[in-house]
């Protein structure tokens, strides 16, 4: 028989592929949309067959700064934890392909998000997730992340914080894909990702990471789908914790976060 705790980790899952699968519906309109005003215009539209990853144009500029006002509009019956944002902005460069790895796979090495809220150390599996190691690695060096919001928080069924989307959308990323790696990472075990892994967001198909992942700050019960790429440190949990206990600004559970939370740079290195 199952449990009532059995069929809320199964009813959050559900919520969590609907959610993925209805974003990656969205990212389908709005790339037919584009080909039509190309063809319409006759203007060639620079990275519209990037769009999954680059965001829809003029009109997902419009809906990306309505979401980072989403994301850092704070009720005022909720104080938020974190600092101001260090000055600067967003950078939207995209690419064709996948880097070519050039890190060690047999080296350690450290992610390090500086945000507003405070740093987040990440230690990176590179031997077991060496694409999307280096993946991060090149997006960092590049200075992709720098000033952009984690524009998700679930706080039901699964307890993660989204990020690594410039547009802050939920429907941005860096040009291309890589693949899924360390699905069978021992960590994983009877479909929960545990508090402090940190994991790449997909659409709900293979092989379709780009640049935003989750960080798990409570164990959450997830199909093995998400490759775990790195686990975050026990002072990186606690900036972790709390943001979760300022919460999200639906209060049904999944939306922005109450605090104000972005990076303000990250960094990848080697030890």
């Amino acid at each position: 028989m199952v449990t009532q705790e059995q069929r809320k980790r199964q009813l959050a899952r559900e919520k969590f592929l609907r959610q993925q699968q209805r974003r990656t519906a969205a990212r389908r309109k709005a790339r037919v949309r584009n080909s039509v005003i190309a063809s319409v215009l006759g203007v060639v539209l620079v990275g519209s067959l990037a769009l999954y990853t680059s965001g829809v144009m003029k009109d997902d500029d419009k809906a990306s700064a309505s979401a980072e006002a989403s994301a850092s509009a704070t009720p005022s019956a909720v104080e938020d934890p974190c600092e101001k944002a260090a000055a600067g902005s967003v950078k939207t460069a995209t690419w064709e392909k996948e880097p070519a790895i050039t890190i060690d796979k047999s080296a350690k090495y450290t992610m390090t998000l500086a945000t507003t809220c405070g740093d987040i150390d990440i230690a990176l599996k590179a031997s077991a997730a060496p694409h999307t190691v280096n993946s991060f690695s090149f997006l960092a060096g590049k200075g992709y992340f720098d000033h952009t919001t984690c524009h998700r928080l679930t706080t039901s069924g699964i307890y993660v914080l989204q990020c690594g989307d410039p547009t802050g959308s939920g429907s941005g990323g860096p040009g291309y894909t890589i693949p899924d790696e360390n699905l069978k990472d021992t960590s994983l075990k009877d479909d929960i990702y545990p508090a402090g892994t940190v994991a790449m967001a997909n659409t709900g198909e293979a092989d379709t990471g780009g640049s935003q992942f989750f960080l798990v700050y409570q164990d959450s019960s997830l199909p093995p789908s998400y490759t775990p790429f790195g686990t975050v440190s026990a002072a990186g949990m606690k900036v972790l914790q709390k943001i979760a206990a300022a919460g999200e600004n639906t209060g049904a559970g999944d939306g922005a976060p109450n605090a104000t939370v972005v990076i303000d740079k990250a960094t990848v290195t080697k030890s």
